[in-house]
């Protein structure tokens, strides 16, 4: 069995006092000893320097690294010299200490409680407010000036498009003030006020050179928008396309089908389409001309019916299409983001209008038309959606209080922002034409009317997972 060894132990006789072991070249026993040496000898050595050199012990001391050790605990005096001296703020300390043979021992060390000047005035350092702090706690956040110069082209195209009627306008009064203008202005002037191209149908103003121009792909791209086709389209058939919803300024409407920018005749061959517009907007001079360029036609009964019963290979309409905004401007006021709310159960004008005309119906939805704006909801303002109604009851049209971003900033202005636009066109619901002047019946137009729902939903079903950028909307079809 293996037994545990242990190294022996000795016991000798050695003295223990520090000096009497110096003198036999034996080690000292301790740290306290071994300083209480150092200090006698420096003492010795001090008393046989010349005179020379006496007094530089202060600054030798400072130059010197501290000694502390564990056992230390109070505070004592500095030699100097030979001399005891109290110890400055910025001087080491001095302990003293006994061992256990009752011996004094000393040792410096340094003080704990003076911290450098520098540290104390930073603490008393008071500064005043950082310059730009509020900027960067502000809401508006501007554009860098490293933005591309195509993207710079897109805003400009959109800026123009959204303020084209307070342009025309304002260039309009601004001839109107030159004398020399007036023998021109005060016929044309007559003209616009008694002109009835917007309702005649023949689309005699139409312009396919300024309908395909390149600055629209600008404006288009700006979203940026698509067009997308559910189903070919007969150019035999003519059409009334409903495009929902209606927005702020209906952008989705303008690109797709004022103009080319999105590739209208290349998924639509032999389709003429002529987008709609209140009547009153042919009547601002300069811009009418310019809306009439661009296919653009009234929104009145007179002017649809002409339109789709005029023109085309025979002569009745064949291939001609309108594009209403159903929901008109009261549709225009539900328009926010992350809502989706249709005011259609009770339109039926354009059902009654296809059944006249013998015209099939297509039902359009715009995704992410009601996301280009924010606007001032009803029930946290209730007086001014009074208002507004008031308005659109006189006028037939109303004012949304909106905003969204601007030309150089992304939180404030009438700029719409970038959202992507998806404009879906649906299947038609075929519509037999009734008899002329015989009267509608109301039973075929809701069923007609039932139908075209049916297929809007369809494609809000069936592309809301790809185009619908916010989950949590729902397709609501009130009034």
């Amino acid at each position: 069995m293996a037994q545990l060894v242990e190294s022996p132990t000795f016991v000798t006789g050695e003295p223990s006092q520090p000096k009497i072991r110096g003198k036999e070249n034996l080690p000292l026993r301790s740290d306290t000893d071994a300083t209480e040496h150092a200090s006698d000898k420096l003492d010795g050595i001090e008393k046989t320097l010349p005179a020379q050199f006496v007094g530089k012990g202060e600054a030798e001391a400072q130059r010197s690294p501290p000694f502390s050790h564990p056992r230390h605990r109070k505070s004592g005096s500095l030699r100097l010299n030979g001399a005891f001296k109290q110890p400055k703020a910025s001087d080491r300390a001095v302990e003293e200490i006994r061992d256990g043979d009752g011996k004094h021992s000393t040792t410096t060390k340094l003080s704990f409680d003076d911290q450098p000047k520098r540290q104390k005035s930073q603490r008393e350092l008071v500064s005043g407010r950082r310059a730009g702090a509020r900027w960067e706690r502000s809401h508006i956040h501007f554009a860098p000036l490293s933005i591309p110069f195509q993207r710079r082209l897109q805003t400009l195209m959109v800026l123009a498009h959204t303020l084209c009627i307070a342009l025309f306008l304002t260039a309009y009064f601004l001839l109107c003030s030159i004398p020399l203008f007036w023998p021109l202005l005060f016929p044309y002037t007559i003209y616009v006020l008694l002109s009835q191209a917007p309702q005649s149908g023949q689309l005699s103003h139409r312009s396919p050179l300024l309908r395909s121009l390149p600055i629209w792909s600008l404006f288009a791209s700006y979203f940026p928008a698509r067009l997308h086709r559910s189903a070919p389209l007969e150019p035999t058939r003519k059409y009334i396309f409903g495009y929902h919803p209606h927005g702020i300024i209906s952008h989705g409407a303008f690109a797709a089908f004022a103009t080319e920018a999105l590739g209208f005749s290349q998924l639509f061959p032999g389709i003429t389409n002529t987008l709609l517009t209140l009547d009153t907007n042919f009547r601002i001079p300069f811009y009418r001309d310019y809306a009439l360029a661009l296919g653009l036609a009234s929104v009145s009964r007179e002017s649809c019916e002409n339109i789709l019963s005029q023109g085309g290979p025979n002569g009745e309409g064949m291939g001609r299409a309108i594009t209403i905004v159903v929901g008109g401007a009261r549709e225009s006021l539900d328009a926010r983001p992350h809502s989706l709310r249709l005011v259609l159960k009770r339109r039926k004008g354009f059902v009654k209008l296809a059944i006249r005309t013998g015209a099939d119906l297509v039902p359009v939805l715009a995704f992410g038309e009601n996301d280009l704006y924010d606007q001032v909801t009803s029930e946290s303002h209730p007086v001014v959606h009074r208002m507004q109604m008031l308005v659109k009851n006189c006028m037939g049209f109303t004012v949304p209080l909106f905003h969204a971003r601007g030309v150089f900033n992304y939180d404030v202005g009438l700029m719409p922002y970038r959202k992507p636009l998806n404009v879906v066109v649906g299947r038609p619901v075929k519509v037999v034409q009734s008899k002329k002047g015989a009267p509608v019946d109301e039973r075929y137009v809701d069923e007609i009317h039932a139908l075209y729902v049916r297929e809007l939903e369809r494609i809000w079903e069936e592309w809301r997972e790809r185009f619908a950028v916010d989950e949590r909307v729902v397709l609501s079809i009130v009034e």
